[in-house]
């Protein structure tokens, strides 16, 4: 959730335009070239287990992003995008496979036991040089957090903001959003979870956290009681890639996929249909 680390992400785009980019080749021509067919028979070597697509995600599985703590039902933004792939590489849904993976476990080096984690991990060079990111599937900002009743509701001028405590997931980019943007006069408070962050909030223990824009809106309107979403600020060139271990060829038909559906209209759909309310969301300046 905007759970992402450390440098700033690099490939652009606003949220407002809502499309993924696919400017950002993160591949290699080396790892391209591994990959002789995308067909589903080609890419069997390929797999963690043969005949299925193991995908990975953190617990709980937050809404926009899935619904009901299910990423097996295809509901919700991120479960839609993995089906939506697995359909273009030849994959049946049965044939789909979840996988728990600790957010701050996915982008640690060495072998993984799935073939792709989508989590709401954002790409950044730092990231990249332990594992390896698709394509843009989602672009994203982030947006503040807090108490009703706070006074960052109405006073959050980019001064003011610098007055607050904030906590925030460790190796987050949200975190480092705090760090580098607001500059915050204070250290922010860093915690294990997004869960330990929001009840930090409620306990008066912080004064706001950080994190994507539709995962804020959800955590402000329907898991923190008595939250708000104070605004988004603006882009940070962040987006959000399906990740693999480092040099998985995989990555390459994965790449094809998302650029079929990009280019045939199915991310843009899913996009307004989870997500298309996160347009309106009012802007602040850091």
């Amino acid at each position: 959730m905007t759970r992402q680390i450390v440098v700033a992400a690099v490939c652009a785009a606003a949220l407002a335009g809502l499309t993924a980019c696919s400017s950002t080749a993160t591949t290699t021509a080396g790892t391209a070239s591994k990959a002789a067919s995308c067909s589903y028979a080609g890419i069997q070597d390929e797999l963690y287990q043969k005949g299925a697509l193991t995908v990975a995600t953190d617990k709980p599985a937050y809404a926009p992003w899935f619904e009901n703590n299910n990423p097996a039902n295809g509901k919700g933004y991120e479960s839609a995008v993995a089906y939506a792939v697995a359909k273009q590489l030849g994959f049946k849904p049965s044939q789909v496979h979840w996988a728990y993976e600790p957010f701050n476990d996915s982008y640690a080096p060495g072998p993984k036991k799935f073939d792709f984690d989508i989590n709401e991990i954002s790409y950044t060079p730092q990231r990249a040089t332990a594992v390896t990111f698709s394509n843009s599937y989602y672009d994203v900002t982030q947006a503040l957090v807090v108490m009703k009743g706070s006074p960052i509701v109405t006073k959050h001028t980019p001064a003011e903001l610098k007055t607050y405590i904030y906590g925030d997931q460790v190796g987050t980019t949200s975190l480092q959003f705090i760090n580098t943007e607001i500059q915050p006069n204070s250290t922010p408070k860093v915690y294990q979870t997004l869960n330990v962050v929001a009840s930090a909030l409620q306990d008066h223990q912080i004064d706001a956290f950080v994190t994507d824009t539709p995962t804020a809106q959800y955590m402000a309107a329907d898991q923190i009681p008595h939250a708000t979403m104070v605004g988004q600020f603006p882009s940070a060139d962040e987006h959000y890639g399906l990740l693999f271990s480092k040099g998985n060829p995989l990555v390459t038909c994965v790449n094809k996929a998302i650029a079929t559906l990009q280019a045939d209209g199915t991310l843009a759909a899913l996009q307004k249909q989870y997500l298309a309310i996160y347009d309106d969301v009012r802007t602040i300046k850091p």
